[in-house]
């Protein structure tokens, strides 16, 4: 691996594009740090990490909010709201592309998805403003402004504009990483917003070490390297469909018949499931809270079922029925995410017109129906994985009276995707140097140049 690594700075174009990338993160992290005029920055920090001692579903959800804008919300800052509205807008318009003929025409036509993608920024900048205009009307309602920007047509005009840049340019960013760099870039830079958390929760760990013991730490240690081995399992899984290739006789040759694979993902909604889930859990807690002082502490059939479900959904986040209905979600919206993205009649008729079939199958409806209920069985499965992933933060913090902000680092989205993006950019990197000969993180050479490829004149 070490000499793996010293082979990317053997190749120059391989080695500038690393470095970009790398320059890219960290003028990311800088802007992170400019704050927005007129908040009380202090005061923030406080709240922030008052409802974090507290481990409430508010301030768990300022953690989970946390995980893809880059940082807590002890700050607010000009890329406060992350990269997510510009992943948002992606997400609205790619599950519009699947009800819209003239979208899908644009998605499928290459001179069409320039005008695709102008679209996404267009709702990018939308999606930012009303966002933005929220946050700045919470501000105001937890009185985290200063009294004399308080109100004021220039906090608001500042703050709205100013976090609206700062998305518009970090979504900038990201398309400077897709043309010079390595990776995705809107996927990386919020990666390097998870990863920059790390070192507070290593920092609360060693500060508080006394208090967790060792055995705590040792579960905590094995526990991250079981999920993160399991999650990178997970995201390599595959079902691989053999596919055969109908021969083709032409004069005396016969062409064609070789046999390959139709890999399926068992994991093929990604982290959608968890985020799409996760978003919707936010719901009780909010409604709840605008009713509590409705039918909290009064008695009555429907003040019983109120305060039922204020307790169990409202306040208690790792309670048996927040849990029940959160795993239920993440069902629910897995299937629906591979129900949207998985087209078993077009790889059909993909199928179909490159001569090739599933051995046993006739091409058309019988090798759809049958990629349709091998994709729902495997679903199951990884619905199933997401689930388990997505719980044992809140278990861990609530066994262990562990922040979320440290114990979400066991599992949850923040570690889905940093896998699944850290193994996407490992990928990229072995095949840039299998591609000019050398041995890569996952080669199973020894390292170092590989024999030269002799050409068609022994050159």
């Amino acid at each position: 691996m070490l000499q793996a690594f010293f082979n990317i700075f053997k190749i120059p174009e391989l080695r500038k594009r690393l470095l970009f990338t790398i320059f890219i993160l960290v003028i990311y992290r800088i802007g992170f740090w400019i704050p927005l005029m007129g908040v009380d920055q202090a005061t923030m920090a406080d709240a922030a990490k008052k409802a974090a001692e507290e481990q409430s579903v508010f301030g768990a959800m300022l953690d989970y909010i946390s995980i893809f804008t880059g940082g807590s919300f002890s700050q607010s800052t000009l890329f406060g709201l992350g990269i997510m509205p510009y992943i948002s807008a992606a997400i609205i318009f790619q599950l519009l592309g699947t009800v819209s003929d003239k979208l899908k025409k644009l998605q499928q036509d290459p001179a069409g998805r320039q005008k695709f993608q102008e679209y996404i920024r267009y709702a990018t900048v939308g999606l930012c403003v009303i966002q933005a205009a929220f946050w700045m009307s919470f501000l105001e309602s937890q009185q985290w402004v200063y009294p004399d920007y308080s109100g004021s047509m220039l906090f608001w005009l500042s703050g709205v504009t100013g976090m609206t840049a700062g998305t518009v340019f970090m979504m900038w960013l990201g398309e400077q990483i897709d043309k010079y760099g390595i990776g995705n870039g809107a996927s990386l830079i919020i990666t390097a917003g998870i990863l920059a958390r790390m070192d507070d929760a290593a920092l609360w760990v060693g500060k508080e070490f006394a208090t967790i013991g060792p055995m705590k730490l040792l579960l905590l240690v094995g526990g991250f390297i079981l999920v993160v081995g399991g999650s990178v399992l997970i995201t390599q899984g595959q079902r691989r469909i053999p596919v055969q290739q109908a021969k083709h006789t032409r004069g005396r040759r016969v062409y064609g018949g070789q046999r390959s694979y139709l890999p399926l993902r068992v994991n093929h909604g990604g982290v959608m499931p968890i985020i799409f889930a996760s978003s919707l859990m936010m719901l009780p807690t909010m409604i709840f809270g605008a009713l509590a002082g409705r039918f909290q502490n009064k008695e009555g059939f429907f003040a019983d079922i109120f305060n039922f479900l204020n307790n169990e959904l409202g306040k208690n986040q790792g309670g048996y029925l927040y849990t029940l209905v959160y795993v239920v979600m993440i069902y629910f919206f897995a299937y629906f995410w591979t129900t949207v993205q998985f087209q078993p009649k077009e790889m059909s008729t993909q199928l179909r017109d490159h001569g090739s079939f599933i051995p046993g199958l006739r091409p058309g409806p019988r090798t759809a129906e049958h990629l349709e209920k091998v994709m729902e069985r495997i679903t199951y499965v990884g619905a199933g994985f997401l689930a388990v992933i997505a719980v044992i933060p809140t278990l861990v913090s609530n066994w262990a009276g562990i922040p979320f902000f440290v114990s979400a680092f066991l599992g949850g989205t923040g570690l889905l995707i940093t896998v699944s993006v850290c193994l996407d950019f490992v990928q990229r990197i072995e095949a840039q140097l299998l591609m000019r000969n050398y041995s890569g993180f996952l080669s199973s050479g020894k390292g170092g140049k590989g024999p030269r490829i002799r050409g068609a004149h022994g050159g």
